[in-house]
């Protein structure tokens, strides 16, 4: 299938990243996109560098305003959309949630992120709850879709439960960047380090990954550090990890990459899943395991 990156650098004018992520949309199904997948929490600035409650306000519920909005445009593009939320599930309870919206503007299913980070300006765990849908794909007119959120891409655990369950893609949206502060050899073992592990999950898994990431500085609205610098980097892999795509790290970009469904011809030639020992896994389920 033929799917839309659409990488952007975000303001506090929601109504013009909105408009952003509409034009693209449309070129990019202009560009014979059947699928278009949007960064994390795409609406908006990220939010997580502080812990302020009056940021709740900026969540919504779903079925919403996103939804409504972003399935008129999935409708009128005819084209299946990822889009990423901050749901006001009940009052007090709140998650970082995938939505996918069908090409007849309805929604497709919903993900909500299972593995919620809490460190220096990524304080994630004061706003979500962790998501409580497990890891099953989502079911579309192009494919079954494996959406997971951003921190889920560091844990095979998440890649190889949602490829158990047929998914045909693995889907990370993304909001990830530097701290200004680290030295230029630590970024790049940070930004090497997030395109290995989900190119190592193509791999595991024989699946095509596509991750969409944000770009472009936003400050720390409290001034205690000088922001983040997203690296953006969206990217494709094939199911052998090969990058079909890349997108820069400084800078907006929207690209149209043919995935090619490559899943049978792989796995007959790397038989992981023949030769797993799902009889010597038990430990998995632990938190740690003692010597």
């Amino acid at each position: 299938m033929k799917v839309g990156i659409i990488q952007q650098a975000n303001s506090s004018d929601m109504e013009a990243n909105i408009e952003k992520l509409r034009r693209s949309i449309i070129q990019c199904s202009r560009e014979g996109a059947s699928l278009v997948v949007l960064q994390e929490l795409h609406n908006g600035l990220y939010f997580c560098q502080t812990e302020d409650t009056a940021v709740f306000d900026r969540s919504e519920p779903i079925p919403g305003p996103s939804t409504r909005l972003f399935g008129g445009l999935a409708k009128e593009c005819g084209v299946v959309l990822v889009l990423s939320l901050f749901e006001k599930r009940a009052p007090g309870l709140y998650h970082n949630t995938a939505v996918v919206m069908e090409r007849d503007g309805s929604i497709a299913g919903i993900y909500r992120k299972m593995h919620i980070p809490d460190d220096p300006a990524y304080y994630e765990k004061f706003y979500f709850t962790p998501g409580d849908l497990g890891f099953t794909p989502v079911d579309t007119s192009c494919g079954r879709l494996g959406v997971l959120i951003c921190w889920d891409q560091w844990y095979p655990e998440a890649a190889r439960l949602m490829a158990m369950r047929g998914a045909e893609v693995l889907i990370y949206p993304t909001a990830i960047g530097w701290e200004t502060s680290d030295t230029d050899e630590e970024k790049c073992r940070q930004h090497d380090a997030w395109l290995t592990i989900q190119r190592a999950h193509a791999v595991a898994n024989g699946l095509p990954v596509v991750t969409v990431n944000r770009v472009g500085h936003e400050p720390d609205p409290s001034g205690s550090t000088d922001g983040i610098c997203f690296w953006g980097s969206s990217f494709a892999a094939g199911a052998q990890g090969e990058l079909l795509v890349q997108l820069p790290a400084d800078s907006e970009e929207r690209r149209v990459v043919e995935v090619p469904d490559r899943r049978e011809s792989v796995r007959r030639w790397w038989p992981f899943f023949r030769d797993r020992r799902i009889d010597a896994y038990r430990g998995l389920t632990e938190r740690y395991l003692d010597t």
